[in-house]
């Protein structure tokens, strides 16, 4: 296990999980706003490419898992992105259809937000999405992130880029 929290748990996903992870990511209305569905071999190489992350980096898209039923509901972490022309700590989420709008997706990635500012010196994290992209650039405000630009990008159109500083996160986590 990696992150837990009041309802999910966050751990390292494998090739085990192919067939969850493919429910989500295989989905075209949960990936309207990705430049494509994924089919059985983009699925199966997004998890070779997170379980080559955490060996790399320590981190990358986890397994979001209920604690009440330990069923897979989709992924949430933070991996390298280029968000234009920067690499950057990006949180990424994708949650399973019918466990949309239950908050989960927010509640994973606050927990990611906390993880990367606890455990490394990251100024800053990231979320990037589709300019179209309306429930997660809520999940991003939610989650104390500000709009800083968008940018076209030839995959999105339009790409939207939210923020948060170390700064501002410990201000909103002050006790």
């Amino acid at each position: 296990m990696i992150l837990e929290t009041e309802r999910l748990i966050l751990r390292e996903m494998d090739q085990n999980d192919f067939n969850s992870l493919y429910a989500v990511l295989a989905d075209s209305d949960i990936m309207a706003h990705y430049p494509y569905t994924f089919d059985e071999g983009r699925v199966r190489n997004w998890i070779t490419r997170n379980m080559e992350r955490y060996s790399k980096d320590g981190f990358g898209l986890w397994a979001v898992v209920l604690k009440e039923t330990g069923e897979m509901i989709g992924d949430c972490g933070i991996t390298m992105q280029n968000i234009h022309d920067h690499l950057l700590p990006e949180i990424g989420y994708h949650i399973r259809k019918d466990q949309q709008r239950k908050g989960y997706a927010s509640e994973a990635a606050a927990a990611c937000v906390r993880y990367a500012f606890e455990n490394y010196d990251f100024p800053a994290v990231y979320s990037y999405m589709k300019y179209t992209n309306i429930p997660s650039q809520r999940t991003a405000m939610k989650n104390g992130m500000r709009f800083v630009e968008e940018y076209e990008d030839p995959d999105n159109t339009y790409t939207r880029v939210y923020v948060i500083n170390r700064k501002e996160w410990e201000e909103q986590h002050e006790t």
